[in-house]
């Protein structure tokens, strides 16, 4: 799988840690030291910054399936350091690791989550997952962004409320 670099991260590049090198495949880079050279396409950019969408994929699905587990330890280690945590419609907002995880660690109710779908580009995901607390089930959209070691650096939450639909469309929808 291609290597693609953050954007953003220009200033001071550096290679970051599990990205592929270009070495020894006769292209850009070749001869070179692993871990100099990243590719970004058919572009190779000495020492610059790569995040693979196939990590982020991973840290996403591990950081819902520790969630899940109540796994708090390797939750934490999905997260960077300064993770910013923030849900709009409840206007909060929540820095640093230990607080957020706390924050999961302490949340009322006897809650699983189910990842539905996850979309990932270079260095951002978005989830859609299935919440179920008791009878009741929730569907939130959760956005992330990642730091340049492959943690978890931003969580956005949207908790999206069911609601009935305006009478006289019935000819066009059907209910689900």
């Amino acid at each position: 799988m291609d290597n693609f670099a953050v954007p953003g991260h220009s200033a001071a590049p550096r290679p970051v840690r599990g990205a592929e090198p270009a070495v020894g495949d006769g292209g850009p880079g070749a001869g070179l030291a692993a871990g100099q050279v990243c590719r970004s396409g058919a572009m190779s950019v000495p020492g610059c910054r790569l995040f693979r969408m196939t990590d982020l994929r991973k840290t996403v699905e591990s950081y819902w399936a520790a969630a899940n587990a109540r796994e708090w330890v390797a939750f934490a280690d999905l997260l960077a350091e300064d993770v910013v945590y923030t849900l709009p419609q409840t206007r909060e907002r929540i820095s640093g690791r230990a607080r957020y995880v706390e924050f999961n660690r302490e949340y009322p109710g006897d809650w699983q989550v189910r990842m539905e779908r996850v979309v990932t580009e270079p260095g951002q995901a978005v989830t859609w997952t299935l919440v179920t607390v008791g009878l009741e089930k929730m569907h939130a959209i959760t956005f992330f962004t990642a730091d340049e070691e492959g943690r978890i650096a931003t969580v956005t939450d949207f908790w999206p409320e069911p609601y009935e639909p305006p009478a006289g469309r019935e000819y066009l929808a059907e209910r689900y």
